[in-house]
């Protein structure tokens, strides 16, 4: 007789495109169900590939820098129970601009998507992830202060430093909790994001970076880890 595990289930924070959508497509290729979102103006893309994935990809729209839509996803949400929480939202702005050139305003606005926002997503949805689950935020190599010896994209490293910090900040705040929380480098990948001269293909990325997600299932604590799974320093 054969004994099928139960399905496990991801709620994956920013699908709508890029890494957010190459990880939808390869937890659906790994037999998880999937609750994917994005922004209201964003979900075609989404729509074409749960109208092919026969149920097992679930779409919710929110824009997490709304904490009014960040409620009320986690009420309609409520009864759910979670193996995975992935947040993966992010901005940039321009790459020439310095700490001396940015205005208050894109300061902010980066900020708030990539650093505040996540932590708030992490704190309204921990307690729908099972007590041995992950609950993991997309950082970033450039997130390293011990790295940083060249300078540039100093808004954007700034704000995922400061991701890195709160996310420490909430582990210490929960010590002992039997989660395994995770901050994922996935490389410099060739997305709109990333753009076209970045050194890694999304297949060269993705695969591994849900590998390494897997490979850290049930080692408690906080590991900041890059795509293959090496620990990448503060």
């Amino acid at each position: 007789m054969t004994v099928t595990s139960p399905q496990k289930t991801i709620l994956l924070i920013g699908a709508s495109r890029g890494l957010g959508y190459a990880i939808a497509e390869q937890y659906l290729e790994r037999g998880w169900h999937v609750i994917a979102t994005g922004r209201a103006n964003s979900m075609s893309k989404l729509r074409q590939l749960a109208d092919k994935s026969s149920g097992a990809l679930e779409l919710e729209t929110v824009d997490i820098t709304d904490v009014d839509q960040v409620i009320a996803l986690r009420e309609r949400l409520d009864d759910r129970r979670l193996d995975l929480l992935l947040v993966n939202a992010g901005v940039k702005n321009d790459d020439r601009e310095t700490i001396a050139d940015v205005s208050t305003d894109e300061f902010v606005r980066v900020m708030v998507t990539n650093s505040l926002s996540p932590m708030r997503v992490v704190e309204r949805f921990q307690d729908l992830v099972d007590r041995s689950g992950t609950i993991a935020v997309m950082s970033s190599g450039q997130g390293s202060v011990t790295n940083n010896v060249n300078g540039n994209y100093e808004v954007y490293r700034g704000s995922k430093a400061a991701l890195n910090t709160f996310m420490r900040s909430y582990a210490a705040r929960h010590a002992g909790d039997g989660r395994t929380l995770l901050l994922l480098a996935p490389g410099w990948v060739r997305t709109d994001m990333g753009g076209p001269e970045a050194r890694l293909s999304v297949e060269e990325s993705i695969p591994n970076l849900v590998d390494t997600i897997e490979a850290h299932a049930g080692r408690t604590g906080l590991h900041y880890v890059d795509y293959l799974g090496r620990v990448v320093p503060w």
